[in-house]
């Protein structure tokens, strides 16, 4: 876990080119402190009810906090649960795109995606040259978004890191949910656990490993926190419907050092 000085805290990804930064922030600056219920204290939502100013001003201090390390803009995206994705280039869009993957070769472009359960994944060529970053809620995951955001990309993709999403344990969906994913490969029936209601248990961090390796990434790390569980660091909108929502970041290093 990193820490910025006096403005917030993200954990960090690990498993990818010395090159590439990406980490996933956090909902709880120290918890100690008085929380803005039901936003905490680093929501970076504006589309959540919270006020359009201070995510803004929270915006500002995460874009300068990375600043010092040769990012110049955060790419944010107005996320639909879609299959679109963009590859974003040195021009800056007039206004925002709908979607929910990126695909930059840019130095200091942070490609940004907002999670409240679903899926952050940040994925890399091995070279550190290429990047990219998707949300996939189970719509998205189970429709193609990871095939559309990677099909992006001019280089094979190696790497992968998973953030902080909804785990198995707390993730119940419809008899239609499960079919959705085994129609497109019965290996997805392992990654659902039937409950004695008639819903099941849904595993996204493993379908979304699968389809991962399924596209050549050959190295996949993450996938081991629970958004709904860990009260204490992340938003969970399965937990409580009015919430903030995390930034996971990647980004190609201007500098040298990695963030420490």
């Amino acid at each position: 876990m990193i820490k910025a000085p006096q403005i917030f805290l993200w954990h960090q990804a690990q498993g990818l080119p010395k090159d590439i930064f990406a980490g996933q922030t956090l909902a709880i600056i120290d918890s100690e402190q008085t929380q803005q219920q039901p936003y905490l204290q680093f929501n970076l939502g504006l589309h959540v009810g919270d006020s359009a100013s201070q995510v803004q001003k929270r915006r500002i201090a995460l874009l300068k906090a990375l600043q010092p390390y040769g990012v110049t803009r955060l790419q944010w995206l107005n996320q639909t649960h879609s299959t679109t994705a963009y590859l974003v280039d040195d021009q800056i869009e007039a206004t925002l795109l709908d979607g929910d993957g990126l695909v930059t070769q840019q130095k200091g472009v942070a490609l940004m995606m907002m999670t409240a359960d679903c899926l952050p994944i940040v994925v890399s060529n091995a070279q550190g040259t290429e990047i990219a970053c998707l949300h996939a809620g189970w719509r998205g995951l189970a429709n193609g978004i990871i095939e559309a955001t990677l099909a992006k990309m001019q280089t094979q993709p190696v790497y992968a890191w998973i953030g902080a999403a909804i785990s198995q344990a707390n993730f119940e969906v419809g008899a239609e949910v499960k079919a959705a994913f085994v129609s497109q490969n019965s290996d997805f029936e392992n990654d659902f656990i039937a409950r004695q209601n008639g819903k099941y248990l849904a595993d996204l961090y493993a379908i979304a490993t699968k389809k991962l390796q399924a596209l050549g990434i050959t190295s996949v790390t993450g996938g081991d926190r629970c958004s709904y569980a860990e009260t204490d660091s992340f938003y969970s909108y399965r937990r409580q419907a009015k919430t903030g929502r995390m930034a996971t970041f990647i980004f190609i290093s201007a500098q040298d050092d990695r963030l420490a």
